[in-house]
């Protein structure tokens, strides 16, 4: 199921006006890592992200790619009584975030430092459960990852997968995408297709932003790392 892409900018302009302003706080955060260029999520994908997580409730959450915190404080002020673990692993993100954490009073959210193939390998092997999964790390990865996600998502939870049409190049021709991003273009559209695929998820792509994947797991069966 694929929504109706909607690309006139008086549409996107008019659906932004009726978004909930954010905390001073918050939208002094998100205006500083946006002029600094550090990657956040879009200010189209937080009403998705808002709409979802209100809607599922979530008590456990899993964040891969923190960045700088942005998207899991936008969670916590959205759900203030869930537990949210989140994954970065390059150190100056680490302690930019973590120092967000602290100053915005987030407690409940718990960085794991490192490598998130690796850090997700570690929370399967402990057999961790999550009912809402936030993914927008490392894009070529996605596809390490979601064998991992699928088997800690509870039944009924979502994994919502950020910036899916790599800047509106998904659908095109790997021959027409530049040399140096044919890999990673390759890699998204296995991902994406992946999730259509996969036994146990129903999926849909949201033309929000650039592009967010929603999938619900509908069985409590895991997948089997090899």
């Amino acid at each position: 199921m694929i929504a109706t892409m909607l690309q006139n900018p008086r549409i996107s302009d008019y659906l932004l006006s009726f978004e909930p302003n954010l905390s001073d706080e918050m939208e002094a955060f998100r205006k500083d890592a946006e002029e600094r260029e550090v990657p956040i999520i879009r200010r189209e994908a937080q009403a998705p992200l808002r709409f979802l997580a209100v809607l599922r409730q979530p008590k456990e959450i899993l964040e891969v790619g923190t960045a700088v915190g942005f998207s899991a404080c936008f969670l916590s002020d959205l759900l203030p009584e869930a537990n949210i673990t989140t994954i970065e692993k390059v150190p100056a993100r680490i302690a930019e975030a973590k120092k967000n954490f602290s100053r915005l009073g987030k407690e409940q959210i718990q960085l794991l430092e490192g490598d998130a193939a690796d850090v997700l390998r570690l929370l399967f092997e402990e057999k961790k459960r999550y009912d809402f999964i936030f993914l927008d790390a490392a894009k070529a990865q996605y596809g390490v990852y979601l064998p991992y996600l699928f088997s800690m998502l509870s039944k009924g939870g979502l994994l919502v997968t950020d910036n899916v049409f790599q800047e509106s190049s998904l659908a095109d021709s790997k021959f027409t995408v530049t040399r140096r991003n044919r890999t990673i273009h390759m890699r998204m559209r296995e991902y994406v297709e992946s999730l259509f695929a996969w036994d146990g998820l129903t999926t849909v792509l949201l033309p929000i932003g650039d592009g967010m994947a929603v999938s619900v797991k509908q069985t409590e069966h895991t997948h089997t790392q090899e």
